[in-house]
């Protein structure tokens, strides 16, 4: 049986996307120290240095666009993410299934669970202040993080808008049971391509340029393949 959703080009696509911009001064290399932070980092040392927790945050998504022109984080002071930072340190690393999702885990319960975080994290970094915004900010957030989401940015929306396309619940214009479920379906229709991505793809270190023991998730790799079928191939 032919799998519907299935892309031949996911590795080359990817691949390009990702020799093109891993250079220790490529802003695209935020995401890498983003993520190696909270990943490697224990509770207890976010909890003694919270400013460099936020710091490794806001400059993450300040590279990712998220703090240009009128937008909703450019009013605000890293002292923002504050509340954020203690929700993560609360969510323990041993208990909480957050630091388990990826796409090949979207499990009923793991979809619910990760909801559930988007909407936590939500409140935290937009409050009451009504920001239009929230659907990719928090998604970014989610991703460089955790790893458990793609960004549901303009780009990686509008192409899986477009392979989707026969799905009307699948609009990817909110973080849902229906978006999420996409997303499983095109992981499973395209595992073979996307685990190999997954293992052959490292994190780079601030440190020293290198490649990291941390391996880019596979909602990571589907969030590259969405981005740059959009951004550069439309």
């Amino acid at each position: 049986m032919t799998n519907k959703y299935y892309k031949e080009d996911i590795e080359t696509v990817v691949l390009d996307l990702f020799h093109s911009q891993s250079k220790p001064e490529h802003r695209y290399a935020s995401f890498d120290y983003c993520f190696n932070y909270f990943q490697d980092s224990t509770a207890d040392e976010m909890e003694s240095d919270k400013q460099k927790a936020c710091l490794q945050l806001g400059f993450y998504l300040a590279s990712w666009g998220m703090l240009r022109g009128s937008s909703f984080m450019l009013q605000k002071s890293i002292k923002h993410y504050i509340p954020l930072i203690d929700y993560i340190i609360a969510l323990k690393r041993e208990d909480h299934i957050i630091w388990k999702i990826d796409v090949d885990t979207y499990t009923k319960q793991n979809i619910k669970a990760l909801i559930v975080v988007y909407n936590e994290v939500k409140c935290l970094i937009i409050g009451d202040e009504g920001s239009k915004t929230h659907l990719t900010l928090v998604t970014k957030i989610l991703l460089g993080i955790f790893g458990c989401i793609p960004a549901y940015d303009k780009y990686f929306t509008d192409s899986f808008r477009e392979i989707f396309k026969d799905k009307y619940r699948c609009g990817f214009r909110s973080v849902s049971t229906d978006s999420l479920s996409c997303i499983s379906e095109f992981y499973i229709d395209n595992r073979d391509s996307i685990d190999r991505l997954h293992k052959e793809i490292n994190t780079m270190s601030f440190d020293t340029g290198q490649l990291t023991a941390n391996n880019y998730t596979r909602a990571k790799i589907i969030d590259m393949y969405g981005f740059a079928k959009s951004m550069y191939q439309s």
